[in-house]
């Protein structure tokens, strides 16, 4: 079997549009110690896909409950490090090939500042389509494209514990893949 200089062999999870992006594992520590220590309350959460890299803070509760006191915390941390979070996602952009997304969340509500929508091509029968026709038409999407979207999101909530297992077989596949003999 030949390898890649990664040490996978074919068949490498993420297909063949994962190939040439670097490795993102170490993305959460690397943001763990380059994130300023005051801007957050905690440690900051990091997703990384294949085109995009997500960090979300917690922000301190406001003072006030009311909705527009967290919204102007939330813009407030947004204006003020606006060109320290440009600089350390150019630095992330470099080192892992992928754009960098911000976000925060005050009192629960998560809020997301300037982040991808990638175009996905997809290739459905007519009973898919009606699936999507019938969300458009009843006005729960506003396009085809919205419904695949919602409906994506609704499977992803339903089946959280499903996808978080498969994704953890999927890395231990990947890590007897990289011990497994060279031939």
């Amino acid at each position: 079997m030949k390898h890649s200089p990664r040490g996978h062999g074919f068949g490498r999870p993420g297909g063949w549009q994962q190939a040439d992006a670097p490795a993102a594992d170490d993305a959460p520590d690397w943001f763990a110690g380059r994130l300023p220590a005051d801007w957050f309350t905690g440690p900051a959460s990091v997703e990384v896909d294949r085109e995009e890299i997500v960090v979300v803070g917690d922000l301190p509760l406001p003072d006030s409950d009311s909705d527009a006191t967290k919204d102007g915390v939330v813009a407030r941390f947004r204006e003020t490090t606006r060109s320290a979070r440009m600089q350390i996602a150019d630095e992330a952009e470099a080192r892992y090939g992928r754009k960098v997304a911000w976000g925060v969340t005050v009192d629960g509500k998560k809020t997301l500042f300037t982040h991808m929508a990638v175009p996905v091509m997809t290739r459905l029968r007519q009973p898919e389509r009606k699936v999507l026709d019938t969300l458009v038409d009843a006005g729960v999407a506003r396009s085809r494209s919205d419904a695949l979207a919602w409906t994506v999101k609704l499977a992803g909530q339903h089946a959280e514990a499903w996808l978080a297992e498969l994704r953890d077989a999927m890395k231990k596949v990947d890590d007897l893949r990289t011990e497994g003999p060279e031939l």
